[in-house]
């Protein structure tokens, strides 16, 4: 009889295919799952596939007496209680750099489009602005790329790949890690706040933590400078949103580029209202390329746990 995996976080059904091969899974779709299965059930339990930013805490983990596993379907963990987890001999393991390649591409893109007013020169040319010649202020020339100092906050997989992309925009580039890699060519910059002060773009890619929750606030923000750029692409409350908006309204920066927000899906609001920042919704990892090698963690981490196994991908 297959192993039961409880899907914790609200999955499409395309991308939970895959397991229900080898498990049988139990699907709350997002909601309580003590809403949806009864206590017997839950108890049978042993595993369970979560998105890595859906909180899940200890007095969930309560509702599951069995739970020896929690796999994270992607490279992100931040919702999970790993100290609660832990403490119930909780193994924890995600899908470290599966979808590395599509996030960076996604933060090149945001920067690209950002820069040279995607939003901004698209409808002037579906318009019959640009035939009629009609002038518009928004239309002057920006600052290119070339030549220019862009810092990474985070070099981790997602970091190095933005990193190595970058170079080939013939860019000067910085960065802030918690480790300094003697492998990496790029400049290291001691503090975030170095960083900030030495480049004029900025590209977020650290993990979701309590050290890095608005770590870029009003102050990091004006060190980029009025031609200054901030892309993220990893979690919303690494920005202070409130001083974002601000920024961007007063000019204290160019432009932003957002793949992530501190509330998700993110409302109209100030910030969507604003014609220099570019946003997406969280699609940064969302290639069919990213969704199968991000699946094949979690089966390989799935299938080693139900044989006793250490986990190939753990968090640690």
């Amino acid at each position: 009889m297959p192993d039961k995996v409880l899907i914790y976080s609200r999955l499409p059904k395309s991308l939970t295919q895959r397991f229900s091969a080898d498990f049988d899974l139990l699907d709350t779709a997002g909601k309580p799952a003590n809403e949806v299965f009864a206590a017997e059930e839950l108890a049978q339990v042993r595993a369970l596939i979560t998105a890595g930013g859906t909180p899940l805490r200890a007095a969930d983990m309560e509702r599951l007496p069995a739970l020896g596993a929690i796999i994270c379907y992607g490279t992100g963990y931040d919702g999970v209680d790993l100290k609660a987890a832990a403490a119930r001999n909780i193994v924890v393991g995600n899908s470290p750099g599966a979808n590395a390649s599509s996030v960076a591409d996604v933060a090149l893109m945001l920067l690209l489009a950002t820069m040279r007013r995607l939003p901004i020169i698209d409808p002037y040319v579906r318009s019959g602005d640009w035939v009629a010649a009609k002038p518009s202020p928004l239309m002057k020339p920006p600052s290119g790329l070339s030549g220019r100092k862009v810092g990474v906050y985070g070099m981790g997989e997602i970091g190095r790949k933005i990193a190595a992309r970058l170079a080939a925009f013939e860019t000067d580039i910085g960065y802030f890690s918690r480790t300094r890699y003697d492998d990496l060519p790029y400049r290291y910059l001691p503090s975030l706040d170095a960083l900030a002060e030495w480049c004029s773009v900025l590209m977020i890619a650290v993990r979701a933590s309590a050290e890095t929750h608005h770590a870029v606030d009003a102050d990091l923000l004006k060190a980029l400078g009025a031609d200054g750029y901030v892309v993220n692409i990893s979690r919303g409350s690494v920005i202070d949103q409130a001083a974002l908006v601000a920024a961007l309204t007063d000019h204290t920066i160019a432009g932003a580029g957002l793949d992530v927000f501190e509330i998700e899906p993110h409302a109209p609001d100030e910030l969507t209202r604003l014609p220099n920042v570019v946003l997406t919704p969280h699609i940064g990892g969302n290639t069919r390329e990213s969704h199968v090698a991000m699946q094949g963690c979690v089966v390989a981490n799935l299938k080693a746990f139900f044989a006793g196994e250490r986990l190939p991908f753990p968090v640690k």
